[in-house]
């Protein structure tokens, strides 16, 4: 059934989005149910993209629905400020139960972009509980994306998400990113060559003194930038620098959290534990905007001073653990457990592994990499004209029943959880179809 298309498409200034291009061709979505969306035209779209990274366990999902609408009815908010309810309690427990120890205690958030704040936040805050109110500098990479606000773009390192917007934080500091096109093109998993970019913080902390700097903060593996992996080694390293000179390591998980390389998280995956990890997307499935920081016993404990009535952390949200998120939540990691979900990667990786990189040859593409259920296609870029040839793809996939994401001249895949193999075929091959008839 045809859906009516709103009249007026002027007043909604669209996030991310080329405003005036999508206006004149609008592509409106209507319903969604397992891995397809349909248009406000009837037409079918294979979801390749998870909706944002955040749709793990596919479109749709009763159980969710239902736990979100029992919610509602029962207990709608609840102000987490000296308040709380059973569930957001019950919620955290099963969180910090997902990853080791000491990652045991969770600040929940609404966003990916909140929880990089509350991250930032926390780190800072936690040296000047311990005495250490010199620690104050923060380490991001090039290429990394950690939300949309001041402090994410800050130690982000996405050119366009940065330049229009002033001088952002001080005392911020970059590492190089880990892209190595000419020694790693092609690549199945984890390079094999770069564990030594992770040396350049060496040099950074060297500039700086160690007493100075508070935190890193990395994606185990970078998403929105292009789906760049991690060279074999690299996490290893950080992991090691940061501890030899007594700095917090943050993984801002809100992409690879919740089953996306096959593993309930990046630190399971690549078995490295940072200080504290970022998560959002996978936690609700997508369903109600929900973010969350798990943090070691060790940052809760620094603050677990002083009065008893004193409150000890001045940060938090209106929406913090809201009881309709977390009854999404409950229901999400229900499904994720149920169905073996966030350790189905291998199930499917190299198969998918296998679809994607054959590919290779094709018109344009200068690269393939794929880790998990998660890959990307990089494309040579139309002289002057950079990001055009991936968004025609773009649009060209979804004319074919494909709604894919692109980032700059990559198109990134990252499916629900749920695909099949007879879905990554049709994907792969409308991908391909795609790509032969690009200019």
């Amino acid at each position: 059934m045809n859906v009516p298309v709103p009249n007026n498409l002027e007043a909604f200034w669209m996030p991310f989005t080329a405003n005036r291009q999508f206006k004149k061709a609008p592509r409106l979505l209507a319903s969604a149910s397992g891995m397809y969306y349909t248009t406000v035209d009837g037409r079918k779209l294979l979801d390749a993209a998870a909706g944002l990274w955040c749709v793990n366990a596919g479109h749709g999902r009763r159980e969710i629905v239902e736990a979100v609408a029992n919610q509602v009815g029962e207990l709608d908010y609840a102000p987490a400020f000296q308040m709380g309810h059973p569930k957001a309690f019950e919620l955290a427990a099963r969180l910090t139960s997902m990853l080791p120890k000491p990652l045991d205690h969770v600040f929940f958030t609404n966003s990916g972009s909140e929880s990089v704040e509350t991250a930032l936040k926390i780190a800072l805050a936690y040296q000047r509980a311990r005495g250490k109110g010199t620690k104050t500098r923060l380490i991001g990479r090039e290429r990394g994306y950690h939300g949309v606000n001041f402090g994410g773009i800050s130690v982000g390192g996405i050119p366009t998400n940065r330049k229009f917007f002033g001088s952002l934080l001080t005392g911020v500091d970059h590492m190089r990113h880990t892209h190595d096109l000419e020694r790693n093109a092609f690549t199945r998993g984890q390079p094999e060559y770069g564990a030594e970019f992770a040396d350049e913080l060496e040099r950074i902390i060297y500039l700086h003194d160690a007493s100075n700097i508070a935190a890193v903060i990395v994606e185990p593996m970078s998403g929105s930038t292009g789906v760049l992996v991690p060279p074999k080694g690299y996490l290893e390293r950080l992991r090691e620098i940061c501890t030899k000179h007594d700095i917090l390591l943050i993984f801002d998980e809100v992409i690879t959290g919740f089953g996306r390389l096959g593993a309930p998280f990046a630190v399971d995956y690549f078995g490295i534990v940072p200080d504290m990890v970022v998560t959002a997307k996978g936690i609700t499935n997508g369903v109600i905007p929900m973010g969350a920081v798990l943090c070691s016993s060790e940052i809760y404990d620094a603050f677990m001073t002083g009065p008893e009535h004193a409150i000890e952390l001045f940060h938090g949200y209106t929406y913090s653990a809201h009881p309709v998120a977390c009854a999404a939540s409950m229901a999400t990691l229900d499904i994720y457990a149920k169905e073996g979900l966030l350790t189905r990667g291998p199930e499917l990786a190299q198969y998918f592994e296998d679809a994607l990189h054959s590919l290779k040859g094709l018109p344009h593409v200068i690269d393939i990499r794929n880790i998990g259920l998660v890959g990307a296609i990089e494309l040579r870029p139309i002289d002057g004209e950079p990001t055009k040839r991936a968004f025609s793809a773009f649009l060209s996939a979804y004319e074919k029943g494909v709604m894919m994401r692109t980032t700059g001249d990559i198109i990134a895949l990252s499916p629900p959880l749920i695909v099949t193999k007879e879905q990554i075929d049709f994907l792969v091959s409308v991908i391909a179809d795609v790509l032969k008839a690009l200019p």
